[in-house]
Order: C-alpha cells, then structure tokens, then sequence
C-alpha cells in the first residue's frame, strides 16, 4: 500500500509539472507561427495602430543586415533571429505577384548569422556566425538564404540554414553542436535544375528536434534529433516532391504525431519512431502552409497546381486516406474542398473560425468545424503576401509584402480595424509577446506596442 500510494504520489507530481510547462510554452513564441503554429497568443496590450514613420506606438527598431525571411521567435525576454549576409553587397529581392522561376545566381560568400535581441531594449545580448562560405544552393528572386525560423526551448536555440547547415546553442550563445544534412535543394519538381532555397523550420517538443527536408527527385526525409547532442533518432525516408512546409506536433485528442504538409505524401507520423500512420495525396504541388490543430481536428491546406485543397482530418486516420475525385468528405475527412486553399499563407483557425487568405488579399472565412462558407471578401490594394497571420484579443494581423499591416476584426463579420505602415517591405510572419508584436521587416526587427504620449 506505501509503494502504491508513493507511486501516485510521484505520478501525480509529474502531471503538475508537466501541465506547468505546458502552460508556459503556450505563453511564449518558441517556432514558427508560436506555440503549436497556431499563430495565437492572447494579450488585450496589442495596439489597433502603430506608424514606423512617425514613431506611434513603436517601442524599438533594430536594423539587422543581410537578407532573411526567417521569423523572431520569443522565449522571456530573449528575442532570436537569423540572417545571411551576402558578400556582393546586393540582397536583391523582387516581391509582388508573379510566376517567374528565376534564380538571383549570388555565388558570393555569405555570412550565416544569429542574433538574441533583448525583448525590451531591442539591444543586441549576443551575434554568432554560425557558418562563413558560399550557399550550397541558390535561392529564388523572392526567398532568403535565411528562410526557416529557429527554435527554442527556452533552454537551447536551433538556427537553421538548410543545406549550410543546423546549429545548437544555448542562451548565452555557446556553440553545443553541429549538424549538416548534405545538399537539399528545394525547386519545381518539373525542373531538377532549379534551385528556389530551403524553408522549413525546425521545431523543439519533449527534447527532440524534428526537421522536414523533402527535396527534389524524391530522396527526403523527415527525422527527429536528440536536442542536447544533435544525434539522429529515427529518420523516415520521404518520396514526395520539394516542399517548404514546417512540420507540427500533434500531443492531443489521444494522439502523438509529427504531422507534415505534402504533394502525395501529406500524413502523420509516430513521434516517438517516426512510423508513418497516415497519408493523403492530392494536395498543392508546391507545399508551403504549415499544419495546424484545433477543436479535435487537422487542418492542412496548399495551393499550386492542379490541387488546391484545404482538408479537416480526425486525428485518428490511418492508412491511406486520399480522396476520390468527387468525394469531399470520407471516414477520416470531415469536410474539405478541392480548390481555393492559400498557397504561401498559413492559415488562421481563431474562436470557431478558419481564415483562408490568399496572396492577392482574398480572405475566405469558414467555420472551422463544418466547413461552411462565412464570407469571402477582399484586403484591398494588396500586392502580394508572402508571411502568415497572427492573432489575439479578437484580432487578426495580415502583413503586405509592400510594408502595410492589416488588422482585421476576427468573427462572422468582416471589418478592418485598421492599417498600419512599417516603411519597409515585409517577408516575415510577426510574432507575438506579452504587450509587444514584433515584425521582422527586409532590413529591421520592429517592437510595436502601447506607448505613452
């Protein structure tokens, strides 16, 4: 009996401790998109309107060199971001909507960089170059050779950059390990030969480093790693075409998952083995959005191609659960539709509702839960929108390639609260901490919060 009620006893404790740090990673902004990806963190200290011209409600600007669309991740009051700085002193980039596949053909030596930002002050706690030489693969007119957002787990940081390689550090910027996983080229699976860079960001859960690298010609992979010492764990051969997605943990609904966007090959993963549990083709042939949890379901979505789905899984699936032609729904697919999912844009699913916005400013609202169609309207003047939104307090944040930031009122009805202008272009999805939101802009990392008159 002593045993058995000390066996509770520790078990219990384990469960508080746990729950404890669950709840404090959900206050923090530790990958892509935040905790989960979900793109929420809910404050009511965010401001409606803010001007970078004017100073309105701007707490700090920091300008980072180099070119990066990696986003800031948050962990306290530790800000982390990465760059690359190119030798030719040009970061040429080219936004707007248009269908080129050209390649910039920098071969010049960069600078692989990694900053921690004082969350307050905007003051730089420490700068590291992770890695010096010329890039292993070129990148598109519109991408960075600084794509994927790092990680943390408010003990360690993972920079990321692709084929020049991941980096661990800990918080007071010590190198603890290295790891190269050879050339990955990420281009149109209908020409091998171009070369458009590598984006997926790492992601940190229960000591483990999880990365998706799927690759022309179909030899990727989706692999875990020991956080501490960057050992390889499992790793799951894919055979899909390039994608840029971030995979995402699914640790509910009695499931634990690596869950990941895809052309053929969307599906889950056994967290702990890496064994694949489900698939679903059909899905855009350019994977760019980031899967995403919320009332029991999985939502993934794409767009490029032939298909341009957006699909509500149960997270229960297993095996192959593609869709025939006609079909919308099945065992496993509680609602979908074959075309008008975003293409670069991850979506929003906020209080009940999925928030679909495309890269013309087309914003589609579904109920999340039922797929039916709330309303399709417009952000007008939009010229191109490469980064996610976020929200919080009932508001939703869209940020415009020209350097507008859109805030719309989240719910059945579509309003825009206002727009904010940041005098500068914007690739970066913004990330969310205590009373600030933070955009990383092409040449500076902005705070924007409430300031006194």
């Amino acid at each position: 009996m002593r045993l058995k009620k000390m066996l509770l006893i520790l078990a219990s404790i384990f469960m508080m401790v746990g729950a404890a740090a669950q709840t404090e990673y959900m206050k923090q902004w530790p990958q892509f998109r935040g905790p989960f990806a979900s793109g929420i963190v809910e404050t009511d200290q965010l401001p409606d309107q803010w001007d970078v011209p004017s100073g309105k409600n701007i707490r700090w600007k920091l300008k980072i060199p180099g070119l990066g669309h990696s986003s800031p991740v948050i962990w306290g009051d530790r800000v982390f971001i990465t760059t690359a700085i190119s030798g030719s002193g040009s970061d040429s980039l080219k936004i707007g909507l248009y269908g080129d596949m050209d390649m910039v053909g920098d071969k010049s030596v960069h600078e692989f960089r990694v900053y921690c930002i004082d969350r307050n002050s905007g003051e730089i706690i420490w700068e590291r170059l992770a890695h010096k030489g010329v890039p292993v693969t070129e990148r598109h007119t519109k991408s960075s050779q600084a794509n994927p957002t790092p990680a943390t787990d408010g003990k360690y940081v993972i920079a990321f950059f692709g084929s020049n390689g991941m980096y661990c550090y800990d918080f007071d910027g010590k190198l603890i390990w290295t790891k190269n996983f050879g050339r990955i080229n990420a281009g149109p699976y209908t020409d091998p030969e171009v070369e458009w860079g590598y984006a997926s960001s790492p992601i940190i859960h229960e000591n483990k480093v999880t990365v998706q690298c799927d690759i022309i010609g179909g030899q990727g992979f989706l692999a875990s790693l020991d956080l501490e010492t960057g050992n390889e764990i499992w790793r799951t051969p894919r055979n899909d075409v390039a994608t840029w997605s971030s995979p995402n943990f699914l640790n509910r609904y009695g499931e634990r998952q690596i869950v990941v966007n895809g052309y053929s090959q969307i599906g889950g993963y056994d967290f702990d083995t890496g064994k694949e549990l489900w698939r679903l083709g059909n899905g855009g042939d350019a994977p760019v959005p980031t899967p995403l949890f919320s009332n029991g379901l999985i939502y993934i979505h794409g767009s490029h191609g032939r298909y341009q789905p957006i699909f509500a899984i149960r997270p229960e699936a297993r095996g192959n659960i593609t869709l025939d032609s006609d079909s919308t729904t099945s065992q496993y697919i509680v609602w979908s539709i074959k075309r008008g999912g975003a293409y670069l844009p991850t979506d929003l699913i906020y209080r009940d509702y999925l928030y679909n916005l495309r890269m013309n400013g087309n914003l589609t609202c579904f109920n999340a839960l039922t797929g039916e169609l709330i309303y399709r309207e417009r952000i007008p003047d939009a010229m191109g929108i490469t980064s996610s939104g976020v929200a919080s307090n009932g508001r939703l944040y869209y940020s415009l390639e020209q350097g507008d930031v859109v805030v719309v009122q989240a719910g059945p009805e579509f309003k825009i609260l206002s727009r904010n202008h940041m005098d500068d272009l914007i690739m970066a999805t913004p990330a969310i901490s205590k009373d600030m939101i933070l955009f990383r802009t092409v040449h500076y990392l902005v705070a924007v919060g409430e300031v006194s008159p």
